[in-house]
């Protein structure tokens, strides 16, 4: 029988020398593998474990439950946020109220590619938004992604290095392995009715789609933030503000002051 992977999260709760050897030998006694540990938050370890079935983990968990030294936090299947909480030693950041919604800062920029690249791995139609003033590293957090999932990226519309909107596709670009990214700001305020239809036959295909600034795209379109799978902010610090007057007249510089112009194709 092959082998089921678990996540397994305890907290601390009389730290001592030895605590983490004696949770390894109970596991070793009930024939559960170690595959990744880590610290997970202050006080927290996490870590994926391999069991052959899912009485074994049944047994873990009485057994965990008696003991005074740790307290059981989690004990199931590995989600997505498990597997990178134990890679880089802490927890994305998830909003309160709107589970879809994630929370990054520049500093946790590693973190952010890896959790994309794992979106962008999915098969399917998938609509991401990613939230973020200018120069904060949005498009290019997007493309790093991309290259880490293997994916090719093409900017329907876009502010990097210069102006571009994309008003048709050619015929390999259709490919649903595409990952398309729309800049929100860009198409609903210099666009034409060309570049909309493009947009429009890019929603319907089953592939991966970028939206920067979903907030703009949303209110100057058909589209509704129900529509977006998972919403990304990405900020300076965890303090700032995300605030669109601002956003929209950094594009509108980036349009006029760039010396290389726009593209429009």
């Amino acid at each position: 029988m092959e082998k089921k992977e678990w996540y397994f999260e305890y907290e601390i709760q009389k730290n001592r020398p030895g605590l983490l050897g004696d949770i390894s030998s109970l596991l070793g006694m009930l024939s559960i593998n170690i595959v990744t540990i880590n610290g997970v938050d202050q006080g927290r370890r996490g870590m994926l474990i391999l069991a052959k079935d899912d009485a074994q983990i049944v047994r873990l968990e009485s057994i965990l439950k008696t003991m005074d030294t740790i307290k059981l936090i989690k004990l199931r299947e590995p989600k997505l946020r498990d597997r990178l909480a134990v890679r880089h030693g802490r927890y994305i950041q998830r909003d309160a109220d709107d589970k879809k919604t994630f929370r990054f800062v520049r500093d946790e920029l590693g973190l952010l590619v890896d959790f994309m690249a794992e979106l962008f791995k999915q098969q399917g139609h998938k609509l991401i938004g990613i939230r973020g003033m200018p120069r904060v590293g949005k498009t290019e957090s997007i493309v790093a992604s991309s290259v880490c999932a293997n994916k090719r990226w093409l900017f329907v519309s876009s502010t990097l290095l210069k102006q571009t909107i994309r008003n048709q596709l050619i015929e390999d670009e259709y490919s649903d392995d595409n990952l398309f990214i729309i800049d929100g700001i860009v198409s609903t305020k210099r666009a034409n009715e060309k570049h909309w239809q493009l947009v429009r036959e890019i929603m319907r295909l089953p592939a991966i789609k970028v939206i920067e600034h979903p907030d703009i795209f949303v209110q100057n379109t058909e589209y509704t933030m129900n529509d977006f799978d998972y919403i990304i902010e990405l900020r300076h610090d965890h303090d700032e503000e995300i605030k669109y007057d601002v956003v929209e007249r950094g594009n509108n510089n980036m349009f006029s002051d760039s010396e290389f112009g726009g593209f429009d194709f």
